[in-house]
């Protein structure tokens, strides 16, 4: 499972989706988690409709997408385009919190949303 992160410095969930400059990609694996790549999303485009479809095409093979803010139309666009949108708790939670909470959740009960994207592996 492949989770992208809207940060401003890979600490962090720190960043908007649709101002994010770079997401960071990390696998969730069975005990563990591994941080796969930077995904830059440098351009700035004017149409609304473009810039979320950019920042889509820049999620690559993402499952799931984890930024601090995100709009409605936005998390509807990104959830049609089959990766799942969490939101972060705060403003300053750790991308490391938010991958073992994930762990902790697959290894215990995980939920609907993510035994779809566990059974697709």
């Amino acid at each position: 499972m492949k989770i992208a992160f809207a940060s401003t410095d890979n600490i962090h969930v720190n960043d908007h989706f649709g101002w994010c400059k770079c997401f960071y990609m990390y696998e969730l694996k069975e005990d563990g988690f591994l941080f796969l790549k930077a995904l830059p999303s440098p351009n700035e485009l004017s149409e609304e409709e473009d810039k979320l479809a950019y920042k889509i095409a820049c999620l690559e093979d993402a499952n799931i997408l984890c930024a601090s803010h995100i709009g409605l139309h936005a998390s509807l666009m990104v959830k049609s385009s089959g990766i799942f949108v969490l939101k972060s708790e705060r403003e300053d939670e750790r991308i490391e919190e938010v991958l073992a909470t994930l762990l902790h959740v697959k290894k215990t009960n995980p939920p609907l949303w993510m035994q779809r994207f566990l059974a697709t592996k």
